[in-house]
């Protein structure tokens, strides 16, 4: 029978969190600061509130989200700190950029564009048109082979240089398929493989497109960077000009008749603040001219997506298969260790009777009635089992009956609240359940605690799952 719901927060609500900049569903536990976050989708606010964090009192937070997609789960569960605390400046971020190792690494990005881009060009323009121009022969294919080889060398130097200087993490895209069965077509097979992969052509787009963006780049940043710079520090050397040019400063215009020079105190202290509104608007131009270069190496130098996609599903479908192997010799084990072990033991105490039958009918009677409690004990041992593999009551009423029946077996009480306006996918509602059975063990034998609540809710897409004690805490992952 479901258990009557109670509010979720019928208790008091503890004290504030005492780092209010991490995130609201945290846990300081008592025997070490530790917090648990979700990753993902933000938890319901009316679920968790902001004041629940601070104290031991929930010694466990544990929060699932899970898509209801009939084909598609997502659990993700963090443990560590929060967010990291924010570092306090006293400079706004347009003051700031000019200085930051940022700037001057998206700058160097863009210097050696030119010189790297220029070579892969040349190389790439190059072979291409031997290759094209010997196709004629045999060695057409070979040499288009061995350029485009070349070339995804080339891009993992750019994948090298963007996770370097930009931060910027790209795979490496899949290895060349080869079809060769032995040593005599080994070749061949690989030549076909380069010949047949996109990724090999997209690095030869990539040549291509690169360059005019690579001499557009270099041109406007180098540019306004030294452009701005110069005039920034034009006061500090400023001198050199009378010294050692024979004129008076800078020269801005001349014609033969008519010449100005910026040699006045105004002159160069305007020369100064146009050259600060240059420094500090080159950093963000450089920004906007890396973020197309973030693009290009991403879209051209990374994996396609549908490799992607195929390494994800084989990944998931080794997880799949582990479990189920997992699952199956967990059930042998329970079927060979328990009922099974009671059948053999119910069938030898029914042969003994069956022999004593006319000896001693009353002997045989009591071993008749052991042998009935044999029979009990051994059915609740299958359905227990049959329990574990998939509850009928998760399958006929659906999560929220399902919840309530493994509340009404935890040691203390527990409250359930169930908000779902459709039932989930068959898998999400199982991962639920045995989740949930899980926490609620652990709280009955570790926690300590007097009381407990599960609640689940929706929030667009994603089922989110809280369990939920009053228990002493402590857990940490250091002590075992």
């Amino acid at each position: 029978r479901q258990r009557p719901r109670r509010p979720l927060r019928s208790s008091p609500p503890p004290a504030p969190c005492p780092a209010p900049d991490r995130q609201a569903h945290c846990s300081h536990r008592p025997g070490g600061p530790g917090t648990g976050r979700v990753v993902g989708k933000t938890p319901h606010p009316r679920r968790i509130p902001p004041s629940w964090c601070g104290t031991g009192r929930h010694s466990r937070l544990v929060v699932m989200t899970a898509r209801f997609a009939d084909r598609t789960t997502s659990m993700a569960t963090d443990h560590g700190y929060g967010s990291p605390a924010r570092r306090d400046h006293f400079l706004p971020p347009v003051l700031r950029a000019p200085f930051e190792g940022r700037t001057w690494r998206e700058f160097g990005y863009l210097v050696l564009n030119l010189p790297l881009a220029t070579a892969v060009f040349v190389f790439a323009v190059t072979m291409t048109s031997l290759g094209a121009g010997l196709l004629v022969t045999f060695l057409g294919i070979p040499v288009f082979a061995a350029s485009l080889a070349a070339l995804r060398g080339f891009g993992a130097l750019e994948r090298a240089r963007a996770r370097a200087l930009l931060g910027l993490d790209v795979a490496a895209p899949e290895p060349v398929l080869s079809t060769a069965r032995g040593r005599k077509n080994g070749a061949a097979a690989w030549i076909g493989g380069i010949l047949k992969s996109g990724v090999s052509w997209r690095h030869l787009l990539y040549a291509f497109l690169h360059f005019p963006w690579a001499v557009f780049g270099f041109s406007v940043s180098v540019t306004l960077w030294v452009t701005g710079w110069s005039l920034l520090l034009y006061p500090l050397w400023q001198w050199v000009f009378p010294m050692w040019g024979g004129v008076d400063g800078l020269q801005l215009y001349g014609d033969g008749t008519h010449n100005f020079y910026l040699d006045t105190p105004l002159e160069i202290a305007a020369t100064s603040v146009v050259g600060l509104l240059l420094t500090l608007m080159t950093p963000w131009i450089m920004r906007g001219l890396t973020s197309v270069d973030r693009l290009m190496v991403a879209g051209l130098l990374g994996p396609s997506r549908l490799a992607t996609r195929v390494v994800e599903l084989e990944s998931d479908r080794g997880v799949v298969v582990d479990t189920a192997a997992a699952d199956l010799r967990r059930i042998e084990r329970d079927l060979h260790d328990g009922a099974q072990a009671r059948l053999v033991a119910l069938a030898m105490d029914l042969g003994l009777a069956k022999e004593k039958l006319a000896e001693d009918p009353q002997a045989a009677a009591r071993m008749v009635d052991e042998a009935h409690g044999e029979v009990k004990v051994a059915l609740q041992e299958l359905r227990d089992l049959a329990r574990g593999i998939h509850p009928a009551v998760l399958t006929d009423r659906g999560l929220d009956a399902a919840l309530s029946a493994i509340a009404s077996r935890c040691t203390v009480p527990v409250a359930v609240e169930v908000d779902l306006d459709s039932r989930p996918a068959p898998a999400i509602e199982g991962i639920a359940y045995f989740t949930v059975s899980e926490l609620l063990q652990n709280v009955s034998k570790h926690a300590r605690a007097t009381r407990a609540s599960v609640d689940v809710w929706r929030s667009e897409d994603r089922l989110m799952l809280q369990v939920r004690d009053d228990g002493r805490g402590g857990a940490g992952l250091t002590a075992g």
